[in-house]
């Protein structure tokens, strides 16, 4: 029998849902986005009253205390998209003008319960996160990207499922992009299978200065695992530079860093690669084992109660796939509906509102 680890087990090409491509993505928005029904809007709604009534902190939130009926079965369809479909799906049309900002993250986290539990993004314990620009110095190898304005790069966060919902939109850019892992994959397979072996193999990661006890400031992580059938991917161009600081750290070769550049050029192809501005209201919802995400930069409102405002929600889905040891460096624990998020030895678990 093969060892499922090996090269040899793994496809030469992979042929399904989650390995699109961009061009086609463009043309056929009906596969990733859903327009929320009258119906749905309200059932979203009750389930937030009702939540309300009971003065419960957002972080208690639970399926018992945000009941849902019609947009259940919904939630249960977007959560196979996600495992085993194509692996995103944008929810449209929830009509947020008309919301306070505790209504909005009852909704949201409210679906996230129905989804898999929700993870620490930080070392604060925020399983309601919020992403804007605060004016995080990008130089700095401490700083998380998504607090500041620039460009990001494609990558993955550290849960199953990533989720957002736009609150405000920028004054300009600020485009959400998406690319599959499995296109990069048989991209780089079919024109460079010498460079694609590289990207198996452990390497550093920065933990921006959050760093569980006892655990080294980096992780070591595979960009790419084949494990029991499944290629996951795991990935973060400018943490994997930054790690290179830290003593210990596995140094790049000549050869990792050009396939680091080989896959960042194919994930920003626009044959493979496509983006979409989220309105406000949109709920966008990423599969991170078989798909990397990004933003481009933007330029905010001169007020501040204008500027760009996203939730973001890290959960864990239960029904997932198994995920190699490696990943134990990130998620603590690797046990299905119970992984992912930063933990350390200060994390206590909160959803601030704002």
């Amino acid at each position: 029998m093969q060892n499922p680890s090996t090269p040899d087990a793994r496809p030469e090409t992979f042929k399904g849902p989650s390995a699109w491509l961009g061009k086609n993505m463009v043309k056929t928005p009906e596969a990733w986005l859903y327009q929320l029904t009258a119906v749905d809007v309200d059932d979203l709604e009750a389930a937030a009253t009702h939540f309300l009534s009971l003065g419960l902190d957002v972080a208690e939130i639970r399926k018992e205390t945000f009941p849902l009926a019609a947009f259940g079965e919904h939630i249960l369809q977007l959560k196979q998209k996600l495992l085993s479909g194509i692996g995103l799906e944008v929810l449209r049309g929830l009509p947020i003008s008309g919301y306070s900002k505790a209504f909005a993250a009852t909704i949201f986290c409210g679906i996230g319960a129905h989804m898999g539990s929700a993870r620490s993004q930080n070392a604060e314990g925020h399983i309601l996160g919020h992403v804007r620009d605060i004016g995080a110095d990008e130089s700095d190898p401490n700083s998380r990207i998504y607090q500041t304005c620039e460009r990001q790069t494609f990558h993955t966060d550290s849960a199953d499922v990533v989720g957002l919902l736009c609150i405000r939109e920028a004054r300009e850019g600020g485009k959400s992009l998406l690319v599959s892992a499995e296109t990069i994959y048989n991209r780089m397979k079919q024109e460079h299978p010498d460079l694609l072996e590289k990207l198996f193999d452990p390497i550093a990661t920065d933990r921006r200065g959050e760093i569980p006890n006892g655990a080294k400031p980096y992780m070591e992580i595979p960009v790419l695992s084949w494990y029991e059938g499944y290629l996951t991917v795991f990935y973060q161009r400018q943490y994997i530079e930054s790690a290179q600081r830290f003593e210990g750290a596995m140094r790049l070769s000549p050869e990792h860093v050009e396939a680091l550049d080989m896959f960042d050029a194919l994930a920003n192809n626009p044959e493979l690669c496509f983006g979409m501005q989220l309105q406000p209201g949109d709920m966008q919802f990423v599969y991170n084992h078989s798909q990397l995400h990004d933003r481009t930069g933007f330029l905010d409102w001169p007020d501040p109660s204008q500027r760009r405002h996203l939730m973001r929600l890290w959960l864990s889905i239960e029904g997932d796939r198994p995920l190699p040891e490696s990943f134990k460096e990130r998620y603590g624990t690797i046990e299905v509906g119970n992984r992912g998020g930063i933990v350390t030895k200060h994390t206590k678990l909160r959803a601030p509102i704002d």
